[in-house]
């Protein structure tokens, strides 16, 4: 096969995706890199319908990258995900909306155009967790406690543009990670960044079955094929905090060849999740106590958008 993966500066020398880049070229498979921000691209020679098998992107949000991607799929070439749905989880107000609209667990969420608009929102809805709509890797996440603070806040926040802001979910100070990949769901925790003075090791983690199912809708309502959904077990149950296209995929088994062997597959098929949004939710299973997460009996399907089954392995733990 011959495959475009769109890298852009921040992303050069990740290991995802360059250790799936180096697995792919080594199957004998053809690789090209496009670095948009490296040098001038001549788009009609990057860009050429029947050019590639398919396109895959690793670029940040509001990156040029995404541009490339949506022209790939105009011209009819198979991208890795569906370029519309990376649109629909980049943009955290769009993301918001088809959430809520789809019955997901995601919090209340506020947009406003300037940071000092903030002060417009109710005292009730502190403390509040501030974030740029259009923003990556945990940058410009604030936790404003009381509208008292807004000040010192706003001022890491100008230039940011549009922010969301959604109130703080009460958690125990770390983060679920759940990523999903080649049919498969895997689980870590870490510290959160919201809460520097907790110290967790990122490490891999039973995955509770109220999560899993929680997830693969998730995964269905955004329509993407390999993802990472961030999840808090809150005082009312797992809450979504964001969805992420092509996430790292730390501490999943083998995740080199997984990732690489997944998009291999969605080259070949055009991907299971398109469409997503028009069909309906996946059932949950019956919800766990959160107070004692519980490894998941498997291997457990749970159905996608396609009826190809999600499979959670049976063994958890430490990984890599």
């Amino acid at each position: 096969m011959r495959l475009c993966f769109v890298v852009e500066e921040q992303y050069r020398f990740d290991g995802m995706p360059v250790e799936v880049i180096g697995q792919l070229a080594g199957w004998g498979h053809r690789v090209d890199v496009l670095r948009p921000g490296a040098s001038p691209l001549r788009l009609s020679q990057a860009v050429r319908a029947g050019g590639h098998d398919a396109w895959v992107l690793k670029t940040v949000s509001g990156g040029p990258g995404l541009a490339l991607l949506e022209a790939a799929a105009a011209v009819g070439l198979t991208t890795v995900n569906d370029a519309r749905s990376i649109r629909g989880v980049r943009d955290k107000m769009a993301a918001a909306v088809v959430g809520h609209s789809r019955g997901l667990p995601v919090p209340e969420t506020y947009a406003v155009a300037r940071p000092e608009l903030l002060a417009e929102l109710p005292a009730a809805a502190f403390p509040l967790v501030v974030k740029p709509a259009e923003g990556s890797s945990g940058r410009g996440v604030r936790l404003v406690r009381s509208p008292d603070r807004l000040a010192a806040a706003s001022a890491g926040l100008s230039g940011e543009g549009t922010l969301i802001a959604q109130p703080y979910i009460p958690n125990s100070g770390v983060d679920l990670k759940v990523y999903g990949v080649g049919g498969e769901l895997f689980a870590t925790e870490r510290s959160s960044p919201l809460h520097p003075g907790k110290s967790q090791r990122e490490r891999s983690v039973p995955l509770p079955a109220e999560v899993a199912g929680l997830v693969a809708e998730a995964g269905e309502v955004y329509g993407l094929d390999l993802f990472g959904v961030d999840v808090l077990l809150g005082p009312d149950g797992p809450v979504i905090v964001d969805v992420n296209d092509f996430p790292s995929f730390r501490r999943v088994p083998d995740a080199t060849a997984r990732v690489a062997k997944a998009v291999l597959e969605l080259a070949r098929t055009g991907g299971t999740a398109r469409g997503a949004a028009a069909v309906g939710p996946v059932p949950r299973p019956e919800a766990v106590s959160e107070s004692a997460p519980v490894a998941v009996p498997g291997p457990v399907s749970l159905l996608t958008s396609a009826g190809v089954p999600f499979r959670i392995p049976a063994t958890a733990g430490e990984a890599g």
